[in-house]
């Protein structure tokens, strides 16, 4: 990988975001029909490679069913306002009536407010009752006050997910979730994240973990760029930890670990391009609670958004494109890449010529940076990459 030196004493990787690539046709094409989107992990088959993100503004009991029933995944953050509040939807509206001025205090106060181990459970309950695969998400810092109670309430795909998720976390003054340990324990299949480094992810891939999530402070709703300057490129970040993949799998003699691209997919190219570069699977924020049916009402946060003491993350307005079904199935009345976002996918793998996501993955990808205005490539020459 080439480096930039930024200095004498600095030098740096070069990066690229999904802006930066674009993947090539190759000599054959097929009919979008013809295509298989679906995956699996562990013992569980999706019809599509989509997982609704652990966020209040994204996914509710009810979305989880749907998203369920639409053949994704729809993954219910239960540090949220369903396990805060028997009745969350008046705060949900008052959410998305604050100023801006105002918002973030406010919705510290909202979140303040204790979760609640018997509205985890009934939450849970409502998902299991549909009969859709039952996934839920906890942050590192609350798995092991909560996990057994998730655990008996019957859920089939267990997240760990935080900005960063490390298989070796320090601190002097708690201790600290060994993931191992915790993983090796458990009897369901545990997806974790999110990771930006190959190191990083190999480490997590080690502790026995079904999936990696891949991202950090790259969505739309998140300011960790801007309040910590930590921020990883999605593109190459999931070709290092497809990298990461591809070596554990020869370390451990086979065992195969899910990569799943989580940031910075606003719109169905991002979604191609991140299985161009090596992801199984994506998990998508914004551009679900885009759908007229999502719980935020045309607007989007994430946890990091309230936090109590460094908010990394705003309330944004995504606005409202249309139902949940038509963001993910079509048909499309925008030519923006907001909605349907498989048939999207379908007609890329198909215009490429491929016919599964395994065999989309070895897509010819290059380097071509565009504009701003997404209108005009730069002048600087495209040049192949191998990802």
């Amino acid at each position: 990988m080439t480096e930039i030196e930024i200095g004498r004493s600095k030098r740096a990787r070069r990066a690229f975001a999904f802006d930066d690539i674009a993947v090539v046709p190759s000599r054959r094409t097929r009919d979008p029909q013809d295509v298989s989107v679906s995956w699996g992990i562990d013992a569980y088959q999706f019809e599509i490679p989509i997982l609704a993100a652990p966020m209040d503004s994204v996914v509710s009991p009810e979305t989880a069913i749907a998203m369920g029933k639409l053949g994704g995944v729809g993954v219910l953050n239960l540090e949220g306002l369903w396990t805060r509040y028997e009745n969350p939807l008046p705060v949900l509206s008052e959410i998305r009536s604050l100023p801006a001025a105002t918002a973030t205090k406010r919705m510290q106060e909202l979140y303040a407010e204790p979760i609640k181990a018997e509205l985890i459970t009934a939450r849970l309950a409502e998902v299991r009752a549909s009969g859709v695969t039952v996934a839920a998400a906890l942050s590192p810092q609350r798995t092991q006050e909560f996990y057994q109670t998730v655990v008996n309430a019957g859920v089939d795909l267990f997240v760990i997910r935080g900005t960063t998720v490390s298989a070796e976390h320090v601190s002097k003054e708690t201790e600290a979730l060994n993931l191992k340990k915790f993983i090796y324990e458990l009897d369901v299949p545990v997806i974790v994240g999110g990771a930006a480094t190959y190191t990083a992810a190999l480490h997590l891939m080690r502790t026995g973990a079904a999936g990696v999530l891949v991202g950090f402070g790259g969505g739309a709703a998140s300011t960790t760029r801007a309040s910590l300057g930590i921020h990883a490129p999605m593109a190459t970040a999931i070709a290092d930890i497809a990298g990461a993949r591809r070596d554990y799998m020869d370390e451990s003699g086979g065992r195969y670990v899910h990569v799943i691209a989580d940031g910075g997919l606003g719109t169905s190219g991002d979604v191609v391009k991140a299985i161009a570069c090596g992801a199984d699977a994506v998990m998508l924020g914004s551009a679900l609670a885009r759908a007229t049916d999502a719980p935020g009402g045309g607007w989007h946060w994430g946890h990091e958004a309230h936090h109590g003491e460094l908010p990394r993350g705003n309330r944004v307005h995504v606005g409202q494109v249309a139902p949940l079904e038509q963001l993910l199935y079509g048909p499309a009345a925008v030519a923006d890449g907001t909605a349907n976002i498989v048939g999207a996918l379908r007609r890329s793998m198909a215009t490429t010529g491929y016919s599964d996501l395994k065999e989309f993955q070895r897509v010819e990808v290059v380097v071509a940076p565009y504009s701003a205005a997404g209108s005009s490539a730069v002048t600087a020459p495209s040049a192949d990459i191998t990802l």
